[in-house]
């Protein structure tokens, strides 16, 4: 598992074979079953997450009991609660298994002790911060304007292989629409 997530890093930076034992040293391995936790709300997040195998998502429950979807993580994705692991305040959200899965955790503390040693690593850093920032601003101008058959169509560009995977209530709440009109969409 730790060769799938070191490939994953080297297709975006150069490291030396010093640099990946001590990403290799700081790493923690985790296997989560289907409707485990791996973040509850209120809990600080103390780790940035690497999806090797299987899929996860990060939600809230709203004040009426509605379920909120604000993003998956699949093979080669990241999640965490990004104020909370930044800011070691409580998340709000949770994060838990849609299936089994695998996942390589690296505590803030390591992250930032490595990106001390390994200025490559910035880089992806980087990367990572740009992609998410575009995404959720990509997110907010499709729940503001698109119509349920632009959103779904959307979900399925950024997630091709999860349309098989999810039920029609997973796919619906991140959507933010209801069953019966992701199911016409699908039509």
């Amino acid at each position: 598992m730790f060769e799938a997530f070191i490939t994953y890093i080297t297709q975006q930076v150069a490291l030396s074979a010093e640099e990946i034992e001590m990403v290799r040293s700081v790493h923690v391995h985790r296997r989560i079953r289907k409707r485990q936790f791996l973040l509850h709300e209120g809990e600080v997040c103390r780790y940035s997450c690497f999806v090797v195998k299987g899929c996860l998502r990060a939600y809230r429950i709203s004040n009426d009991g509605s379920e909120h979807i604000l993003r998956f993580a699949v093979e080669n994705w990241w999640v965490n609660d990004n104020e909370s692991y930044n800011t070691g305040k409580p998340a709000k959200s949770n994060i838990d298994a849609l299936e089994d899965t695998e996942v390589i955790l690296i505590s803030k503390e390591n992250l930032d002790l490595l990106l001390l040693k390994i200025p490559n690593l910035q880089q992806l850093i980087d990367k990572l911060l740009a992609r998410s920032y575009d995404a959720s601003q990509q997110r907010i101008y499709l729940n503001i304007s698109s119509t349920a058959v632009e959103k779904y169509d959307h979900f399925v560009k950024t997630y091709p292989s999860l349309p098989a995977r999810l039920s029609l209530r997973t796919i619906a709440a991140y959507l933010g629409v209801s069953r019966e009109t992701l199911s016409r969409v699908k039509k």
